[in-house]
C-alpha cells in the first residue's frame, strides 16, 4: 500500500482521527443505544461484550477513524477503509455508525466525501458493504453514487455472516 489509511481527515465542522485503544468508551457511549443498530444486520452490537468484538476488529483494521465534531469534541461515530485490493487498485470503506443525535443532519455525506476524496487519490474504486435490509445506507450510499453490484455473504469480524449488498463507486464516477 503506497498510502496512509490512517491520516487525520477533516472538513469545517467535522475530523476525522485514527481511532486507538483509549477511545473505546467514548465510542461505546455512541454505540451503546440500541436504535444505532436498529436497520443493521448484526443488531447487538449495543451491547458492550459484541461492541468489544467490533471496536476490537475496527483496531485491527488499522483503518478506523472516530469521527469528531469540532464544535464540542465529542466523538459522534466511526468509519474505517479496509481490505485494500492492490491488484484490483480498490479498497473498501464502511463500518460506518452516528449517534441518533446526528442523523438527518447531512453529516454521512460530509464524511464520505472527506474519505472518498482522499482515498480517490490512490486508488480506482471503492467498495461498500450494506446489510441487504439497511435501508436507510443503501440509501445514503446510493445518493453518493454508489452502483449496486450484487448480493454477498459476509461475516463480520467474531460474527454471524450476514446478506450484504456490495456497492462500488468508481473514481471517474466520483470525480
Amino acid at each position: 500500500m503506497k498510502f496512509s489509511v490512517q491520516t487525520i481527515l477533516e472538513n469545517q465542522d467535522y475530523k476525522l482521527i485514527p481511532l486507538e485503544q483509549g477511545d473505546f468508551e467514548s465510542l461505546y457511549e455512541v454505540a451503546s443505544d440500541p436504535n444505532v443498530w436498529e436497520q443493521h444486520p448484526n443488531k447487538d452490537r449495543y451491547q458492550r461484550e459484541v461492541f468489544k468484538v467490533f471496536f476490537q476488529g475496527a483496531m485491527d483494521s488499522k483503518g478506523a477513524f472516530k469521527i469528531v465534531e469540532k464544535a464540542t469534541g465529542n466523538i459522534i461515530g466511526s468509519s474505517r477503509y479496509y481490505a485494500y485490493n492492490e491488484e484490483d487498485n480498490s479498497i473498501f470503506v464502511g463500518y460506518t455508525f452516528y449517534g441518533t443525535a446526528f442523523w438527518g443532519k447531512g453529516i454521512n455525506p460530509q464524511i464520505k466525501k472527506l474519505m472518498l476524496d482522499y482515498v480517490f487519490q490512490f486508488v480506482d474504486k471503492v467498495h461498500l458493504h450494506v446489510g441487504k435490509d439497511n435501508m436507510r445506507s443503501r440509501i445514503a450510499v446510493e445518493r453518493l453514487g454508489a452502483e449496486n453490484t450484487g448480493e454477498l455473504e459476509v461475516a463480520y469480524i467474531g460474527e454471524p455472516t450476514r446478506t450484504n449488498i456490495v456497492y462500488q463507486i468508481k473514481k471517474e464516477n466520483w470525480l
